[in-house]
């Protein structure tokens, strides 16, 4: 194990060899120095000298008594890797046996192992002969499928070694030959590709027998059976390594055989049938085959809806087996009417048996064994099968027994069969509603299902009628065997229009299952009633004719209506503001409204100072109230009432009926009072970031004076009599082109309320006099840039000591601009950076020194250079 040298390895000897036959002997090399691809030398003795006979890399190494057969080819060196090769001897004689030795010459360093080897090759003399049977060499056999055949061959040797036979029998349908059975040299049955199926069944053997011959059977032959059959016999003998080796082989052919298939045609012996339901189907196939001897017929009947269904696909309705078994069935029943006919009778048939049928045959041949085998199978052409169902005979009559004279009324309709004909157990009637909407013009409309019955009386509601028929509004029921009723609790406007009903007859078939055999429809019938259009009157009346803001604006709607029945109202209390009014940009307020239940509910109401400032009652019937306390200026509009009227619907609900409008009663102050203006000032508007913004928003007066000389002035009212409201805005564009941001807001009590920021300024509102407000933004960033703007409601107390709420008054927009201190903000990161590097560099030279001096040093070494030289054996 630790020693390690070439080693030449040759076959271990003596290689027994026949005269005549093609020799070869291996020769390979390992363990060795130098390039991959060796060399090699073969000599050859026969007592003691030793004659070179062929190498591989010198062409004048072969002997003069050799030359000739080198150069002819018949002895040759065939190189098989780098490191093997194969010494090919043909057409070997006696005067070619002795000793070989094959030999390598050096590559290597230093000498280890061995450079040849030697092996024994002795040369005896032909001794196999293979024969067939001389009364049947050559023979021609023609066989039908499923018969059996035996070929026999003789195989003999006289070789004076101890030699074994290996026995093949092989056949030849194409261009090459198959292996059918063997019996090797070890005594061991070996099948062909293919054949082992049918060795384990025991349809191929391979037997032997007297005088050295050797049988093979088949039984029960198949088309592939047929071509030429030869006995190839191969002769071993046992190696010195115990490895069995193959020295010669010969081969004879016995036989050509011709296997013919079997001719088989299944025919139904009747085209297209029409049976009516309940007769009786009688079907019969006829086969016709070229089959002599011994054999049975199986035959099977397939049925299948479509024409062009698979065989996997059809369902099997009836077999008989080859030993004439029949299989159970109660309404169908397969007989053997003569030797070539069999009779299919399908009794009570039902619609379901419509479709098509066809036969399968198959014969069948007795084996050796006494078992059965297939040798052909067909299938017919289908015959195509229509039952006609037996229709059952009735007629069908629409009647509605209630019909509405108004709306909200009940509507019932009967459907019921008349004149039924053979109605017994077997028979089913189920119905299916349709609706029809009435049109005066000619255009036509398809009819809409309400409800359908299923085989087993299963209701399914149509799209129309599901909501209503869940809720109870419509009843769909079966008041007898043959009745059917449709009813309309409440019946509405959009159910006028045409019914009609279907009546569809049910047949039981043989499987109990259900199957739809006839419709019938009825007239229709028309469910109609006249109606007249639905009036409403409604009138504003103020009753009040002059008042000044504080007090209570108070008016009136009246309602009335014709044709609507037993009518309830419910009343809306809009407002028509100016365009002036930002509260309401569309211009339409809806205030306050009461239901037809009396339920109020205030609507867009938004104001939480006058929450119970409106009012509306009903004071009679047709007669509703509004009140409006204490009126703002901000009121001035159109007033009007909107009035729905509601009439009683199915099920105690209420259904809208008709709209109205009422005429406007307008609110307008006539007011002389003092005139707002707002502006913005700052007195720097381009700061730094971290600092301090100021910004002011100044109210001015116009037509009043601060103090005037009569307190009590409605027209002059004094500070004490003034209030406001004051927000400021922000838009964070240049253009004014963006949404404006709310930042902060001050009321007119004093609190202050602050938006949500993101950055971390702050900000602070304050009052510094009765008409300055003061904006601080405290450590300005760079989203605090934009416009600013201030907007203020102005609140002016009347002589009557009720607040009124001015119109909005909003400042003209002043932009800051935020700058940023370039020396403070990038004098620390400069100073950190530059240390950083510093420091970063010195440790980095640190480190090259350290590695350069102690860590990468290594010794430079003169390179080694080694001589060799390619020696021969003899120089060693």
């Amino acid at each position: 194990a630790f020693c390690r040298g070439r080693i030449v390895r040759v076959p271990k000897g003596p290689l027994i060899r026949v005269m005549g036959t093609e020799v070869v002997i291996p020769c390979s090399v390992s363990d060795y120095d130098g390039p991959s691809e060796q060399n090699f030398d073969w000599e050859f003795s026969r007592e003691t000298d030793f004659m070179r006979i062929v190498s591989t890399w010198d062409s004048t190494f072969t002997s003069e008594e050799y030359q000739k057969r080198v150069g002819q080819g018949d002895i040759k060196l065939r190189r098989s890797s780098n490191d093997a090769v194969e010494l090919v001897i043909r057409n070997i004689q006696p005067a070619d046996q002795g000793k070989y030795k094959c030999s390598t010459p050096s590559t290597d360093a230093t000498v280890q192992g061995n450079y040849d080897a030697e092996v024994q090759v002795k040369v005896i003399s032909d001794g196999l002969m293979v024969s067939g049977t001389k009364a049947r060499s050559s023979m021609s056999l023609k066989l039908s499928e499923g018969d059996s055949f035996k070929l026999r061959c003789s195989a003999i040797t006289t070789s004076p070694e101890h030699t074994h036979l290996h026995v093949t029998w092989q056949i030849k349908s194409g261009s090459t030959w198959r292996d059918v059975l063997s019996l090797t040299h070890e005594g061991k049955f070996q099948p062909g590709p293919g054949y082992e199926e049918r060795y384990r069944n025991g349809d191929i053997r391979l037997d032997t027998g007297a005088n050295d011959t050797y049988r093979l059977s088949v039984s029960q032959a198949l088309p592939m059976d047929g071509g030429t059959y030869r006995c190839l016999v191969s002769e071993w003998v046992r190696g010195a390594d115990s490895s069995w080796q193959k020295i010669q082989e010969k081969s004879v052919e016995i036989a050509s055989v011709a296997v013919q298939r079997t001719a088989l045609d299944v025919l139904i012996s009747t085209g297209n049938v029409s049976v009516t339901e309940r007769d009786s189907l009688d079907l019969t196939c006829n086969i016709t085959t070229d089959r002599s001897g011994i054999f049975q017929v199986e035959v099977m009947w397939y049925f299948t809806a479509s024409p062009d269904g698979t065989l996997s696909d059809a369902q099997v309705l009836l077999s008989m087996d080859h030993d004439s078994v029949v299989s159970d069935s109660t309404l169908i029943s397969l007989s053997h009417v003569d030797r070539n006919s069999y009779r299919l009778l399908v009794r009570d048939v039902d619609v379901e048996d419509s479709g098509y049928y066809f036969c399968q045959t198959a014969v069948w041949v007795p084996l050796h064994n006494g078992s059965w085998h297939k040798v052909v199978e067909r299938t017919s052409a289908p015959v195509s099968v229509v039952v006609t169902a037996l229709e059952p005979d009735y007629e069908v009559f629409l009647n509605a027994s209630r019909t509405p004279k108004f709306s909200d009324d009940p509507t019932e309709l009967e459907c019921r069969v008349t004149n039924a004909q053979d109605s017994e157990a077997n028979i089913r009637f189920t119905v299916s509603w349709y609706y029809r909407q009435r049109l005066r013009s000619d255009d036509v409309v398809t009819e809409e299902l309400l409800a359908t019955m299923d085989a087993d009386w299963t209701l399914q509601l149509g799209d129309r009628s599901r909501e209503r028929a869940q809720n109870g509004e419509i009843i769909f029921s079966k008041k007898a065997v043959d009745t059917f009723s449709l009813r309309i609790q409440w019946t509405s406007e959009s159910d006028r229009g045409d019914y009609f009903c279907v009546i569809s007859a049910w047949s039981r078939h043989r499987n109990n299952s259900w199957v739809k055999s006839k419709d019938a429809t009825s007239a229709p019938v028309s469910i109609f009633w006249a109606t007249q259009d639905y009036t409403l009157t409604v009138e504003a009346v103020r009753l009040k004719p002059f008042f000044v803001a504080g007090h209570t604006f108070e008016m009136t709607c009246k309602v009335s209506s014709k044709n609507i029945k037993t009518p309830r109202y419910s009343v809306l209390i809009t407002a028509e503001k100016p365009l002036t009014d930002q509260s309401n940009p569309n211009g339409t307020t809806r205030i306050i409204s009461l239901n037809q239940d009396s339920v109020v509910r205030l609507e867009d109401w938004t104001d939480q100072t006058r929450v119970d400032g409106v009012v509306l009652e009903k004071v009679q019937e047709n007669e509703f109230r509004y009140r409006m306390y204490q009126t703002q200026i901000s009121d001035a509009g159109l007033y009007r009432c909107v009035v729905t009227a509601w009439s009683p619907g199915g099920g105690g609900m209420w259904r809208e009926a008709v709209n109205g409008l009422s005429n406007p009663i307008q609110i307008d102050f006539q007011t002389s009072g003092p005139v707002f203006n707002v502006s913005v000032h700052s007195d720097n508007q381009m700061i730094y970031q971290g600092e301090l913004a100021d910004l002011l928003c100044i109210i001015t007066t116009e037509g009043m004076a601060l103090e005037p000389v009569c307190p009590n002035s409605a027209l002059s009212p004094n500070a004490d009599d003034m209030s406001f409201d004051v927000s400021w805005f922000a838009v964070r564009s240049f253009a004014l082109d963006r949404e404006p941001i709310l930042l902060a807001s001050l009321d007119r009590r004093g609190i202050v309320t602050q938006s949500r920021r993101n950055g971390s300024s702050d900000l602070s509102l304050e009052r510094i006099s009765p008409l300055e407000f003061r904006l601080r933004v405290h450590g300005c960033e760079d989203h605090d840039f934009g416009n600013h703007y201030c907007v203020v409601t102005p609140w002016v107390r009347s002589a009557t000591g009720v607040w009124q709420r001015e119109p909005d008054v909003q400042a003209k927009p002043i932009f800051l601009s935020v700058k940023m201190d370039v020396l403070n903000a990038f004098k620390y990161p400069l100073l950190i950076g530059i240390g950083l590097a510093t420091v970063i560099g010195l440790l980095s030279c640190l480190i090259g020194y350290c590695s350069s001096r102690w860590c990468c040093k290594k010794e430079v070494q003169e390179t080694r250079r080694e001589r060799r030289r390619l020696m021969s054996m003899e120089m060693d």
